[in-house]
């Protein structure tokens, strides 16, 4: 027998399955996605089978065989072995990291596997001499002893337990707990053969007497009969009890809330809506639904009703948010829905955490589960929906290899099931309101919302006139009046600014010198704490200066604003006013965002401030104010996208105000307030929106009406990056057809990140057959030539930004 191996060796010339022969010992266990371990030149790596036959067309002589096995129960499923080929493909990434994306980190590690006695009854000797006193044995020793076919077939049984000890990242969580050994009779004759002053033994004996339960933990032993460590060791000298470690799942700590599960009475809209998700549910059809839904029009109530019946066809869900913010609001409402049914997944977690939750999806312990990106990977066997909250989101798609985006392995993944995609949002991304428009994906349309409340009132503050009549504030007049007024009504107020730290760039006044990043082509931002610049994208810090770099100058003065600024400009404005910012400095400890957002949720604070990740998701009853300081941030960016992201961002930022009975109000301040993006904005108007950003895209040849890939080359040199910047256009331009257009080299609009110059080349093309092929030719030639030279050669396929 031999199978075909990925080993885990990402270089282009092992990009391929390698072939080895499987000892005869082995030949019963080996099973497709399973992991082993294999020679591979003089080291010894882990690898993925992913095909097993009988004959080679290599000679036999020459192959190795593979050395041991690591899961005797497969990690990675049949459907997710094609799901790794199909990326493999369509990102143009290594299929070893196409295979390691899918488990979680803990399983990328190295670990030890032992076995548990279960039920030594259904245990023939000699193998449960294996285990001699012990009810935990590692797997080597019963490898050694030549017994894995036995160890399968007890494993199916389950008389015995597969158990993962992970070393370096994350260990199977266990507890001590003393078993009860002997039998009644056995406890009895020791009783009455106790010393009259072993008290406290006898009162233990007797009390174990008399349990249904066979093992207790040393605080279940103290607070029961008052035991001590004294006593119970007396008792395990006496082989009436015995130390054993029992695994556990590590719980995921979360913040006491008092809610109780709501159902509401579904709208005819929403009703509607279900009924066609239901039909597709019910008759299994991969349809791809777009709902799209103001905010406030209750798709998440959709969401539950659609999941709730696919569990009770004993089938299972995903549930993708965009945040790491959104997930514990989202969970929650879940968790209260389905109680345990309910797993979670996000980078939020420890590896533990992950471990665990993950080990629940794969054992069948769970139904749903509820996560970030990586979460549309969980190892289900068969899925009754997938839902992607937020569908819009550009978090959605993985910024390094593979590139892969959710929405496309969601739909992947439907058609492998036959069951739905739900793509839920107020704003869809123009690709995916175009596809619904032209029918590839099921339009669902919630035009009111779901209690029925009135859209917040939306201003928009031209804050230039704000500057004529000298308000050089940050806060408009009317903001600041409305945020006085609110806090005075006791309400609560959102205000958001898409930068964190405290200012954009520090500036002499001399000379204009702004204080840039010595690795990258980008200012330095100005944190207030500890008083550092910091670079968001490289991470190099260094300390405020007070005289100019280049100039000399003491002129050297802040300018922009992050929301540390903001927060201090509020505690002028407003002093007794409580706030709480939520941004990347604020939210890094683990919890923090469940944390902030149930101080504000039980009133903790009158003001939120924050950046992006407060936008979406957050339904608290006491907002009625948000204020959005500078509509501006994404506007004016260097991206295609940028009307589009800040359209989108307006919308769900002013969807936060008036979600229940109180009426909602928004500012939006902004110096080009005449933009079709804000001005749409302010009347929650999608589809004046998509036509007009139709037509742009038109026009200048961008999605949805072209396809977009965007090929990239950095290197350390500013001449060899552009020079070789050419020579892949070059090639491209050669050997595309004339049905693709290449447009480039260009430099990026941030030259330079981590000490690398970056170039890049666009391609643009409606129908392009031979384009994967193509870029295969063009990694090729990278991956021999060019790759020498120190160049770093990206491809992303349908790329979330060009910047």
């Amino acid at each position: 027998m031999i199978v075909e191996v990925i080993v885990d060796v990402s270089a282009y010339p092992i990009d391929r399955p390698f072939d080895y022969i499987v000892p005869e010992e082995l030949k019963d266990l080996v099973e497709r996605g399973s992991r082993v371990h294999v020679p591979f030149g003089n080291r010894k790596v882990q690898g993925f089978i992913t095909n097993i036959k009988e004959q080679t067309d290599i000679d036999t002589s020459k192959l190795k065989e593979v050395q041991s096995i690591i899961d005797v129960e497969p990690v990675v499923t049949e459907e997710l072995l094609q799901l790794s080929k199909w990326m493999t493909n369509k990102t143009l990434c290594y299929e070893i990291d196409a295979l390691q994306v899918m488990l979680p980190a803990a399983l990328r590690a190295t670990y030890k596997k032992n076995i548990k006695l279960i039920n030594s009854n259904a245990v023939e000797e000699p193998f449960l001499a294996l285990f001699g006193k012990k009810d935990i044995i590692s797997y080597e020793v019963i490898e050694k002893a030549g017994y894995l076919h036995q160890m399968k077939k007890y494993l199916t049984q389950g008389s015995v337990q597969l158990e993962t000890v992970i070393k370096q990242h994350a260990k199977a969580k266990t507890i001590t707990k003393y078993k009860v050994i002997a039998t009644k009779e056995y406890i009895q004759n020791q009783i009455n053969t106790l010393a009259k002053n072993a008290v406290k033994q006898k009162e233990l004996m007797e009390w174990l007497l008399i349990q249904v339960q066979d093992s207790f933990t040393m605080e279940e032993l103290k607070e029961t009969v008052n035991a001590n460590n004294n006593v119970v060791k007396a008792l395990i000298e006496k082989s009436i009890l015995e130390l054993e470690k029992e695994e556990v799942y590590r719980e995921i700590t979360t913040l006491e809330h008092h809610d109780t599960d709501q159902r509401f009475q579904l709208t005819e809209e929403q009703a509607v809506a279900l009924e066609k998700i239901n039909h597709a549910q019910n008759h299994k059809e991969n349809t791809t639904f777009l709902l799209h839904g103001i905010t406030g029009s209750g798709k998440t109530e959709i969401y539950l009703n659609a999941i709730e019946n696919s569990i009770l066809k004993g089938k299972q869900a995903i549930m993708l948010v965009p945040e790491i913010s959104l997930t514990p609001q989202m969970t929650r409402r879940f968790k209260l829905r389905f109680g345990d049914e309910v797993a979670v997944m996000h980078s939020g977690l420890s590896i533990g955490e992950k471990y665990d939750e993950w080990r629940k999806i794969w054992r069948g312990e769970v139904k749903v589960v509820v996560g970030a990106r990586s979460a549309i990977f969980a190892p289900f066997k068969d899925l009754g929906v997938i839902i992607l909250d937020e569908e819009h989101e550009s978090t959605y798609k993985q910024e390094d290899n593979p590139r892969y985006h959710a929405r496309d392995v969601a739909i992947w993944r439907s058609e492998f099931h036959h069951c739905p995609v739900i793509l839920g949002s107020a704003t869809p991304s123009l690709e995916s309101y175009a596809r619904a428009s032209k029918g590839v994906y099921s339009l669902l349309t919630l035009k009111a919302r779901a209690k029925e409340q009135a859209l917040p009132t939306v201003n928009v503050v031209d804050m230039r006139l704000e500057l004529k009549n000298g308000n050089r504030s940050m806060f408009s007049v009317e903001l600041a009046d409305a945020i006085r007024e609110k806090l005075d009504k006791k309400e609560q107020i959102v205000l958001f600014l898409n930068k964190r730290g405290f200012s954009s760039f520090v500036l002499c006044r001399d000379c204009g010198t702004v204080v840039e990043c010595k690795n990258c082509d980008i200012s330095l931002t100005y944190h207030r704490a500890g008083e550092q610049l910091k670079c968001h994208y490289c991470g190099h810090e260094e300390p405020v200066p007070t005289i100019c770099p280049e100039c000399a100058s003491e002129h050297i003065r802040f300018f922009g604003t992050g929301t540390q600024k903001v927060e201090e400009e509020i505690a002028r404005l407003v002093p007794f006013a409580r706030v709480l910012r939520m941004d990347v400095d604020t939210t890094r400890t683990k919890g923090s965002h469940e944390r902030i957002l149930k101080q504000f949720g039980d009133g903790e604070a009158d003001i939120l401030l924050g950046t992006q990740m407060i936008a979406k998701g957050l339904d608290f009853p006491n907002i009625t104010l948000v204020g959005v300081l500078n509509a501006d941030t994404t506007l004016h960016l260097a991206d295609f996208r940028a009307a589009e992201k800040t359209f989108q961002l307006m919308t769900q930022v002013s969807g936060r105000a008036g979600r229940h009975d109180k009426e909602g109000k928004v500012y939006i301040q902004t110096y080009t307030p005449e933009h079709y993006a804000i001005e749409l904005s302010k009347a929650q108007l999608y589809e004046p929106f998509y036509h007009k950003e139709m037509l742009v895209r038109k026009q200048y040849e961008y999605p949805p009406f072209y396809y977009l890939t965007l090929v990239q080359i950095t290197h350390e040199n500013v001449m060899l990056a552009s020079e070789y910047a050419k020579l892949a256009t070059d090639w491209l331009r050669a050997n595309l057809s004339d049905q693709s257009m290449v447009v480039g080299p260009t430099a990026c609009a941030i030259s330079k990140i981590q000490n690398r110059y970056r170039y890049q080349c666009l391609i643009k093309y409606k129908k392009e057959p031979i384009l994967i092929e193509k870029l295969q030719q063009l990694i090729k030639i990278y991956r021999t030539e060019w790759m020498k030279k120190g160049i770093i050669l990206s491809i992303d396929l349908d790329p979330s930004t060009i910047l």
